[in-house]
């Protein structure tokens, strides 16, 4: 398998059937109602392989996060070219593909609404406040977009940053937010379409199995390369006590040791509201690109491109090279440096799944 990143939503996913399609998976393709940046027509992809009747089941998911599925869609590539032989007896495993294919598409972290996926899980219709954001909310994403703007707004949030502390201030900015829908990290007002594919997805498969297992595949925090896992459970738990028997150093979003801030609207923390019933075991395996400052400039020119720019005109292509530089490494020897890791992940849920 060619070791590089796809260029465009297209190609990832044509790469992806067609691995699928050489080992014999079953696929199924659900239709995304809106086109995409180049009027391509948007799905989310599954594709099953193992015994269809097994009562365990492994999930791989891409693309929760658009344009993170760049890198998501090369690693489930890579599995299927490499790893499909090696399902063992009474497990099935599926993998998840392009699952907010818009944002995927548009070189965007966020889906069709503006919504960030993974903070639209939350028990609507309340809504969880975030005071800390309504204070830097202009700051965030400026009416103007140029050099003066991008550089006074920064000064100005790296102050904050300094007075308050670096994690209190991700944890304002990413843990998510329901009053700004042109902001970052925006939660949205309900559950929006790979919301409610995901729950109805997640909710059929939980009533036939009575192990479920799953790894969600992130870019965009932590050291260049690097696979933290990640998991919604708090140290002590039976379920931490099992993913760390599985994959060994699991880190705690609930205890704050993660690269991650702890977050409003999780789709991991809501499996069991989702898909009551089944044993779950679930991990976000997020790999580092460049530092916390350039993935918000990004974020910021993003939120800013849709808020008040063209996203079709010269600006939005400068802006989706800015987002992809940030989430999708094209160098190769940047996916060379996830495989091993992703590797080893996915054979501990594996071994995992059939042992419990």
């Amino acid at each position: 398998m060619d070791r590089s990143l796809d260029p465009t939503y297209a190609d990832a996913r044509h790469r992806f059937v067609e691995a699928a399609t050489r080992v014999g998976a079953t696929l199924a393709a659900t239709p995304h109602p809106l086109p995409g940046h180049r009027g391509e027509e948007l799905f989310v992809d599954v594709a099953s392989l193992g015994d269809p009747a097994a009562k365990s089941i492994l999930m791989i998911v891409s693309g929760t996060h658009g344009v993170e599925g760049y890198a998501g869609s090369a690693l489930q590539s890579w599995w299927l070219d490499n790893r499909a032989d090696d399902i063992p007896a009474g497990l099935r495993v599926e993998l998840i593909h392009g699952l907010n294919p818009y944002g995927f598409s548009w070189v965007r972290r966020v889906n069709e609404d503006h919504v960030d996926l993974n903070r639209n899980f939350v028990a609507w219709p309340t809504t969880p406040t975030n005071d800390g954001y309504r204070e830097i909310a202009d700051l965030l994403v400026p009416a103007t977009w140029d050099e003066t703007s991008q550089q006074d707004t920064t000064n100005r949030l790296l102050e904050l940053a300094g007075e308050i502390g670096f994690e209190k201030f991700q944890e304002i900015i990413s843990g998510g937010q329901y009053d700004y829908p042109g902001g970052v990290f925006y939660g949205g007002t309900g559950p929006v379409w790979s919301h409610r594919w995901l729950s109805a997805h997640l909710g059929a498969a939980a009533s036939a199995v009575e192990r479920l297992a799953i790894i969600d595949l992130h870019t965009g925090l932590g050291p260049w390369g690097h696979g933290e896992l990640i998991s919604p459970s708090t140290p002590g738990s039976p379920t931490y006590a099992r993913e760390t028997a599985w994959w060994g150093e699991v880190k705690s979003m609930q205890a704050g040791d993660s690269v991650s801030a702890r977050l409003s609207g999780d789709w991991l923390a809501a499996l069991e509201t989702i898909a009551p019933g089944p044993e779950i075991t679930a991990v976000a395996l997020e790999f580092g690109t460049v530092d916390p400052i350039t993935v918000l400039q990004a974020l910021r020119a993003d939120a800013w491109l849709f808020a008040h720019g063209n996203p079709t005109g010269p600006q939005g292509d400068l802006v989706r090279a800015r987002v992809r530089a940030a989430f999708a490494d094209d160098d190769p020897a940047w996916l060379a440096a996830l495989i091993p890791r992703f590797d080893t992940v996915a054979r501990g849920a594996m071994a995992g799944s059939i042992a419990s």
